[in-house]
């Protein structure tokens, strides 16, 4: 699990730790992936924390065309190019 989810995870109270760890491993797998999609919004919410791990990853999230450097230096200049600081 990468540093950022892990630390989210790990800000929350025991049983949803515990709770969202579980949805993790499960929709992490095809098998669980294929069960939690009949769970609605439970289904939902696994599927977006598997997504912000995978984010997370800088490697990974530029396959997926997320490049948070990228995006850092966009704003950058577009704040100079307004004149702010």
């Amino acid at each position: 699990m990468s540093d950022g989810v892990d630390a989210w995870i790990a800000a929350g109270p025991l049983p949803q730790r515990w709770a969202m760890r579980a949805l993790l491993a499960l929709a992490a797998r095809p098998r669980g992936a294929a069960l939690l999609a009949r769970a609605g919004a439970v289904g939902q919410l696994a599927g977006s924390m598997l997504a912000m791990r995978r984010y997370d990853e800088p490697a990974q999230g530029r396959e997926l065309g997320w490049d948070a450097a990228a995006v850092v230096e966009r704003g950058r200049l577009l704040r100079t190019g307004e004149g702010r600081p």
